[in-house]
């Protein structure tokens, strides 16, 4: 049995207790008063605070979105393949979620209007209905998404093989002028190009009848309304080519030289060509056309690279390039144009009907030997040029293409992306920041102001 507590130890306790209860107190005013103070008080000054830290939040969120928009911006403008690379990504992110032909993005990516094994007899009388024959497609509207891809997918290798590759190669070999570094991009990528697509081209042709340059193969059995998924491909990936070019021009990404009038009107001319002969069934007659062009580009491109860079082989190569062309943009395209006036009406139906798709008539030879003697004359504007510079540098050693303006002199310092992009880069100056940055300057200049006076009294004095 414990003993009872103290009176004094009773009354010891009761001021404790009652300190407790203060505190306790104080605490729940304390909890109120900080209740209060989030956005309940209605105290003007702490309203003002709060109104004013808001404000600054937006303000550094706005900073901060501007920030990283000039940022993107200043990564496009470096490196300007990245824009394309963003579209196909985007397309390919959105086909990954249903890899199926029902995604719309199919067409874009993957060729259009596979024609069953069983509708090849009805829908184009040149495909036989063997099961052990490849597969034929037709052609529609969607082809045209097609190209648009692959038009941006070039665009996106065109930027990045000249930027990250060929620009260093160019330093590489001392190129030092803006100008001539940026014709040394263009033409080593058009070789790079062309030296795939001319092999590819001519495996291509050897799948059809017009194989080695066959001109009587691309008017019998017309019209051709199927074909292999490699010549599809091919020919709508060489749509895509000339669509891309005609959009750098449009853009003005390459620098104008003389003849730009005339390669506006071949841009005008084989886009042209290639639409027409797709949509009328002419394509055979396309891919020959095609191959002349891509294989003699080629040597002439490589031609000028190897010029650019100072090459010892350069006048062997310019005399192959100049031989390929003639041969191929010529004498070819030549033998084209009469198979026109000799076995256009006389090979296969010559006839308009639009319900059986038959448009090998008068119209149209018209119209296909009016563009290609429009694409053979602007041919032969060039060759002038070529044989000139031939001359040129056989009997004068000058190394020049006429039909550039002014190059650039070496003496001209490289400017960069990097350094074009700063400017986009720079930050945006607000009004309070440009009326401060208004006061530093008048503050100094006051300053250099004293002291310029106090060391002229100075002299004075001395």
């Amino acid at each position: 049995m414990t003993a009872p507590e103290s009176p004094m130890a009773q009354s010891s306790a009761i001021p404790a207790s009652a300190s407790n209860k203060d505190q306790m107190a104080a605490t729940r005013r304390r909890r109120k008063s900080s209740v209060r103070g989030h956005g309940h008080t209605h105290d003007p000054t702490a309203r003002q605070s709060s109104n004013k830290q808001d404000q600054l939040d937006m303000l550094s969120k706005r900073s901060r979105a501007r920030a990283i928009l000039r940022r993107c911006k200043h990564i496009a403008v470096k490196h300007t393949w990245t824009t394309p690379l963003v579209l196909i990504l985007a397309f390919l992110s959105i086909y990954a979620v249903n890899p199926t032909e029902s995604n719309i993005v199919h067409h874009f990516i993957f060729l259009s209007y596979k024609v069953p094994q069983q509708g090849l007899d009805a829908v184009a009388g040149n495909a036989a209905a063997d099961p052990d024959a490849p597969a034929q497609y037709g052609k529609g509207l969607w082809d045209i998404a097609f190209v648009c891809f692959y038009a941006t997918v070039l665009s996106f290798t065109r930027e990045f093989i000249m930027q990250e590759l060929l620009r260093p190669l160019a330093k590489f070999y001392g190129i030092r002028s803006r100008g001539k570094q940026l014709r040394f991009m263009e033409q080593a990528y058009t070789a790079i190009y062309f030296g795939i697509l001319g092999p590819f081209g001519l495996y291509v042709m050897s799948r059809t009848p017009v194989w080695y340059f066959n001109t009587t193969g691309m008017y019998e059995s017309f019209p051709h309304k199927t074909h292999e998924a490699v010549v599809k491909f091919y020919y709508l990936f060489e749509a895509a080519y000339w669509a891309q070019q005609a959009l750098v021009m449009l853009l003005g990404l390459e620098k104008p030289r003389k003849d730009y009038y005339e390669l506006v009107a071949h841009h005008i001319v084989t886009l042209s060509l290639i639409g027409l002969s797709y949509r009328f069934h002419f394509t055979y007659m396309g891919i020959a056309v095609y191959l002349t062009h891509d294989i003699s580009d080629f040597f002439m491109a490589m031609s000028k690279s190897l010029n650019y860079i100072d090459s010892p082989i350069t006048g062997p190569w310019y005399c192959l390039s100049l031989a390929s062309w003639i041969y191929l943009r010529h004498v070819i395209n030549l033998k084209i144009l009469w198979s026109i006036l000799t076995e256009f009406s006389t090979v296969g139906p010559y006839e308009l009907n639009w319900e059986t798709q038959q448009y090998k008539c008068w119209i149209s030879k018209t119209i296909t030997f009016g563009l290609l003697g429009l694409l053979q004359s602007l041919n032969l504007f060039w060759l002038f040029f070529l044989v000139r510079i031939g001359y040129r540098f056989v009997f004068h050693d000058v190394k020049q293409d006429d039909r550039s303006e002014a190059e650039d002199s070496e003496a001209e310092p490289m400017e960069t992306i990097d350094e074009l992009s700063k400017v986009d880069a720079a930050p945006i100056v607000t009004g309070e920041a440009a009326h401060a940055a208004q006061a530093v300057v008048n503050g100094v200049a006051k300053a250099a102001g004293g002291g310029v006076a106090s060391r002229t009294r100075s002299r004075r004095a001395a």
